[in-house]
Order: C-alpha cells, then sequence, then structure tokens
C-alpha cells in the first residue's frame, strides 16, 4: 500500500495548522477585545468557509492563485508556482479550517478577566508582556481546542484540495482523495486500510484534547 498520500496529508495538516494558528491568533483577539468599523463584515467573512460549499471555495481560490490570477500571475513573475502543488493543499487546508481556530480561541479569550489584564498593565507590563503572561495562559485551552479541529479538519479536506492542487498521484494526492481513489477503482481493501488510519489519527487527537479539558490550571 502506498503510504505517500498518509505522509502528504500530515505534512500538509501541519504546516497548515501553523499558518491558521499564526494568522487566527491575532484575529481572534481582534475580534474578542475591539470594536470597530466592518467588525461584522470580518465576522461573516470568518464563518464563511464553513457554511460555504467547498468546491465553490475551490473555484474562487484557482481564479485567485492560477495561471491567470492576480496572484498567480504576481508569483509566476517571481519564478513560483502554488496551483496544483501540495501549497495549494495548504492553503485549501488554511482556507477551510481557519474559523475553527479563530471563533474557539475568540471565546477564549472573551472569558478571560479583563481585571487581571488591568492589573498587569498597572505594574508596568505592556501589550505584548500582558498577553503572553496573562491573557493566552488563560485562554490556553480554548486556542488549544482551535488548532487540534483544525489540523483534523485540514487532513480531512477535500473539495477545496481538488480544485485548487488536483489529484496527482506522489504530488498532491492527499489521503481523502487517495481514498476516494480507491473507492473509484474498487480497490477496498486498500480504501478501508486508508481510511482506518485517518480515523484513528482523529479519534486519538479528540481523545487527547478532551483528556486536556478535563486538566484543572
Amino acid at each position: 500500500m502506498d503510504l505517500f498520500p498518509v505522509w502528504l496529508s500530515l505534512r500538509v495538516a501541519l504546516t497548515a495548522t501553523a499558518l491558521t494558528l499564526l494568522i487566527g491568533i491575532p484575529v481572534a483577539l481582534l475580534l474578542a477585545r475591539r470594536r470597530f468599523p466592518g467588525r461584522n463584515v470580518l465576522e461573516a467573512a470568518v464563518v464563511l468557509p464553513l457554511v460555504l460549499p467547498p468546491t465553490v471555495l475551490g473555484y474562487y481560490l484557482l481564479l485567485v492563485i492560477g495561471n491567470r490570477g492576480p496572484v498567480g500571475r504576481a508569483l509566476a513573475a517571481l519564478g513560483v508556482e502554488l496551483a496544483f502543488t501540495w501549497g495549494a493543499a495548504v492553503l485549501a487546508a488554511c482556507v477551510g479550517s481557519i474559523a475553527l481556530v479563530i471563533k474557539s480561541a475568540q471565546a477564549g479569550f472573551e472569558s478571560v478577566d479583563r481585571q487581571l489584564e488591568q492589573a498587569a498593565r498597572t505594574l508596568g507590563r505592556s501589550e505584548w508582556s500582558v498577553f503572553w503572561s496573562v491573557t493566552l495562559p488563560l485562554a490556553w485551552r480554548s486556542v488549544l481546542a482551535g488548532g487540534v479541529l483544525a489540523f483534523c479538519r485540514a487532513l480531512g479536506e477535500f473539495g477545496i484540495t481538488l480544485m485548487v492542487a488536483g489529484n496527482i498521484p506522489g504530488r498532491t494526492q492527499t489521503l481523502p482523495l487517495a481514498i476516494y481513489d480507491r473507492v473509484q477503482a474498487a480497490q477496498m481493501d486498500e480504501a478501508n486500510a486508508l481510511a482506518l488510519i485517518a480515523v484513528a489519527a482523529v479519534v486519538v487527537l479528540l481523545f487527547g484534547l478532551s483528556r486536556l479539558a478535563r486538566l484543572r490550571y
């Protein structure tokens, strides 16, 4: 059995999760702490990938990063190709999962007692220091939960990936796409084995998350 799709999916999911945390945490903090014009629009845009069909998201993403898209042309001028590469699969996973990080982290930040943050400021702490020493330690469970859910979502991403990265064996064929291919080819034993790997990975992650949720601060 070819395990390339498994390793590629893990690589894509880990990279995408790191990116969603890097981008999602500041956005979540902004939504939790600030009131500004266009906030409702930003919140709607965050949730949009969860409710739109994946093929629609993939289509519009392809229009942006494809050879004729603005980003695609800019990257081509630099000698970089994004569409139909594993990088496109990472982008697809980010788009499909970032809302899980943002909404979970936002809920965690909103639950932090603002008086504790203010007390740290009165002691001369900078905003950066307050975030790392007070806000994030108190909201870490929500942030971690969002990260785990985003990883699981990225691991199972199918529709957006198919549109922007394709289904190229040995190059962009992730685990969900490989399972689909095996079923189409009536290779049910291999499809079942790959599906069990996916299920086992998600179950282990969710079990670990539930155990962490029971820990005390």
